[in-house]
């Protein structure tokens, strides 16, 4: 029998019942579902809505059809409506009529909320730390490449020289903002709507305080229908999870980009490539292209949520069970794309001598040979100039800077000298840009502790 089929005759049509029906989905709150329940009803005996003795016999059956779900003894029953019909016809069967008060003051929409968030709140306990596992490898690999000397680029185009080491540490600062933002999520995320009801609480003495403490929340919803229409907390976990998608799918670019043929940066491991069915010399960055898509599955999904929650009234409507599925998803794909990234960057192989030959073919140094006159006098913009006509005359000849003479140098300038070899030497180049966030290897190294530091005081 249907928990709302009270007065209504006749059965659902099957088709509007495999509609109506979440249980494949909902399913996954199952244990969320049994913890709310207990606390619910250790209100209800502390309010004297409940018998000792009954609350008691109610939380034991519960307990039970914990152990057993978690042994494989029972399976969730696919046949139930929702995880809650599932749980409460479970606890019948196992202690009898009895289970039936386990949901005096309680509706399944403030159900359905405590257990979502219950869940969420987990979830984001997981992503939180593996999040700070990923950041820590992009940490321990820098520190292994401060003296690996790269392009920086802008438009794709080479621009100044970094060192590999810089580049990763801008990934990690994204991801200390993602941890701060997973953070910052859950100061609004708990807050607890169990005892809202159906939209207008219950002339039942219950206490709401009680049972959010006994769930671990912070406080309580302080209005009953915006306890059980509200979905901030998934709009918000999805746009979340979004950002921390379309991090990695920049990082993942960047990998598809270095590791290919022309650029030779990068090895990835075989344990994240694929090979072609056709063409045997071929090594693919699949896993690299697989986590550059996945933003679009995890924006769709958000995109979804936002869509479903924007023209619902007050207070709860069906089309809120829409909600679930795509959540879940977004949590379940990005927790795998961080593990994924993870590892490719853990067993990441880095050609140091292609990076540096690519700086010095790219004329990286061509603003310090426009610095360099700066500092002897001349106005920048002049300085600019001379030195683009320094790259084209480089370019023309098949040469780079540093092998350009000095009798050339001095025919653009008479305030060229030999120390100009000196000042666009690469290294020097890079190690001039100390700048607090520069790539200068000191300041790299800087870097590198404050994200440590922060892990570790996260």
């Amino acid at each position: 029998m249907k928990l709302w089929s009270g007065m209504l005759s006749g059965d659902l049509d099957n088709i509007a019942e495999e509609l109506n029906s979440s249980i494949k989905v909902d399913k996954r709150l199952v244990f969320d579902d049994i913890k709310g329940s207990i606390a619910h009803v250790k209100m209800l005996e502390k309010t004297n809505i409940l018998k000792s003795e009954e609350a008691e016999t109610i939380i034991n059956g519960l307990e039970l059809i914990n152990r057993k779900l978690k042994s494989g003894e029972i399976e969730v029953d696919e046949s139930s409506e929702d995880i809650h019909t599932f749980i409460e016809a479970t606890l019948i069967n196992e202690i009898g009529d009895l289970g039936k008060k386990m949901h005096t003051a309680r509706s399944r929409n403030d159900q359905v909320a405590t257990d979502l968030k219950l869940n969420l709140r987990d979830e984001c306990e997981i992503i939180e730390n593996i999040l700070k596992d990923y950041v820590k490898t992009l940490c321990l690999l820098a520190e292994k490449n401060t003296d690996s000397i790269m392009p920086g680029y802008t438009h794709l185009q080479a621009a100044q020289p970094v060192t590999f080491a810089h580049h990763l540490m801008a990934y990690t600062m994204m991801g200390l903002r993602d941890i701060d933002r997973i953070k910052d999520y859950k100061k609004r995320l708990n807050s607890s709507p169990l005892g809202a009801c159906a939209l207008a609480g219950t002339s039942y003495p219950i206490d709401r305080e009680f049972s959010a403490r006994e769930l671990g929340f912070d406080s309580i919803m302080q209005n009953s229908m915006d306890a059980v229409s509200d979905r901030d907390y998934v709009l918000e976990l999805e746009s979340v999870l979004s950002i921390i998608a379309i991090h990695l799918s920049r990082l993942s670019e960047e990998l598809i980009i270095w590791s290919s043929q022309p650029f030779g940066f990068v090895k990835i491991d075989d344990m994240y490539s694929t090979g072609s069915s056709i063409m045997p010399q071929k090594k693919n960055p699949d896993m690299a292209e697989l986590l550059r898509s996945k933003p679009a599955r995890v924006i769709g999904n958000m995109n979804q949520s936002f869509i479903m929650m924007k023209g619902i009234p007050l207070a709860y409507a069906k089309d809120m069970q829409e909600d679930k599925e795509a959540i879940f998803d977004s949590i379940d794909t990005v927790k795998i794309s961080l593990k994924v990234m993870k590892g490719q960057m853990d067993t990441l192989t880095v050609n140091k001598d292609k990076m540096l030959r690519a700086c010095k073919e790219g004329f990286l140094n061509a603003t310090d040979v426009a610095d360099y006159l700066v500092n002897k006098g001349l106005a920048f913009r002049d300085a600019h100039h001379i030195s683009a006509r320094l790259v084209k005359y480089a370019t023309d000849n098949g040469i780079t800077l540093e092998e350009i003479d000095l009798n050339t140098y001095k025919s653009e300038s008479d305030l060229f000298e030999d120390d100009i070899y000196d000042n666009i030497d690469i290294v020097k180049c890079l190690n001039s840009r100390n700048s607090l966030g520069g790539p200068a290897k000191g300041e790299v190294k800087r870097q590198i502790d404050y994200v440590l530091d922060e892990l570790k005081n996260s």
